[in-house]
């Protein structure tokens, strides 16, 4: 409940992950069935840069900061769909507006579409409502995400995305997410789900991502970036478990991912990561 990431908004993290996300909702959109978009752990889904929250921790400045200037042509069509949402974004809410992950769905539903916002803290649940609640086809539900996770699927629709984005304060809740995830790929079997995690101590994400390919019955990716050496004592990256990632997502976090730590990363340790965690008869298919 002490979690608010007002703090962190548009960090390295949040671009890494949002940049992939905006991927996978236009992989999404490419067909015309309707998609059902849940998240988790929502937070309040526009955050100001300017901000007293943001401003005092800066972490902004060395992310979303730094991805004004062009990258290789490649790299910036990938990117074009999260640049122009965010355009968007800021031509309505001020230059100074960050789209948190609530913000993107909104962008980026159409009208055939539904989202389910998920948020435990009571004050950025009543920041959600105000902001999402007249939209037709969002519903923002005060609720703890993991109940959500156990209660909204399987949706109604076969198609959709699940993000799980949580705080991670508690030892050992990335092991239990990963269970979770599991379960719920399960109940879920064509659904698209993405766990983000934090990475301070390799190892740690390294066994569970062991047990994830052990555990996990659908095709799954593990992808990473580090903006500097992982020795436990701050953030040094972040990543995503995607499960039944879209067939494009490895190729395109591969040419996404390095390009992202040139731009952020903080040493010359900084590197990334695109392994395939479960693979399903040498296809991925969503």
């Amino acid at each position: 409940m002490n979690y608010r990431h007002a703090f962190h908004a548009g960090n390295f993290a949040d671009v890494m992950k949002h940049v992939l996300l905006v991927r996978m909702l236009v992989h999404l959109q490419k067909k015309p069935a309707a998609f059902r978009t849940i998240d988790t752990h929502a937070g309040i889904g526009l955050y100001d840069l300017d901000g007293d929250e943001a401003a005092r921790t800066g972490e902004w400045i060395e992310g979303v900061g730094r991805m004004e200037e062009p990258f290789a042509p490649d790299v910036e069509a990938l990117l074009a769909p999260w640049r122009s949402l965010l355009q968007a974004v800021r031509a309505r809410h001020g230059t100074s507006a960050y789209a948190g992950s609530p913000a993107i769905v909104r962008e980026l539903l159409r009208p055939q579409d539904q989202a389910v916002l998920v948020e435990k803290h009571p004050a950025d649940a009543d920041s959600l409502r105000a902001r999402y609640n007249d939209v037709r086809n969002i519903k923002v539900l005060h609720l703890d995400g993991w109940t959500a996770l156990g209660s909204l699927i399987p949706p109604k629709e076969r198609r959709g995305l699940v993000l799980i984005d949580p705080p991670f304060e508690e030892p050992g809740e990335l092991a239990r997410a990963a269970e979770r995830l599991a379960k719920a790929s399960r109940r879920w079997p064509t659904g698209l789900f993405a766990l983000w995690y934090p990475i301070k101590v390799e190892r740690d994400v390294d066994a569970v991502a062991r047990t994830l390919s052990q555990i996990l019955t659908r095709p799954a990716v593990r992808l990473e970036l580090l903006v500097d050496r992982a020795d436990g004592t701050r953030l040094a990256g972040s990543g995503l478990v995607v499960v039944n990632p879209p067939w494009t997502l490895p190729a395109e976090a591969s040419l996404i991912l390095p390009a992202l730590a040139a731009r952020l990363g903080r040493s010359a340790d900084a590197k990334t990561r695109v392994d395939v965690l479960v693979e399903e008869e040498g296809k991925l298919t969503p």
